[in-house]
């Protein structure tokens, strides 16, 4: 599994357990879902997620597409 799968199950997983504690629990539980939305929109401006750190620390590898696309060059012409 690469960082930006593991990324988008956490977030997928985070977003549905607070959706269904809030509907069974404590609507309280829809700030958890406001903080992980809010980190998604910030990482979009930054390039910087705490979520990819601990991925990567935890031993998932980065995307192949990534890694290639940053190793080519660009055309000329």
């Amino acid at each position: 599994m690469t960082i930006e799968r593991g990324l988008r199950l956490m977030a997928g997983v985070v977003v549905t357990l607070s959706a269904a504690l809030a509907y069974f629990h404590s609507p309280l539980w829809l700030i958890l879902t406001a903080f992980v939305g809010l980190n998604l929109i910030q990482s979009a401006f930054t390039n910087w997620c705490p979520a990819v750190w601990m991925l990567s620390k935890l031993g998932l590898r980065a995307c192949c597409e990534c890694e290639q696309t940053n190793s080519v060059a660009s055309p000329t012409g």
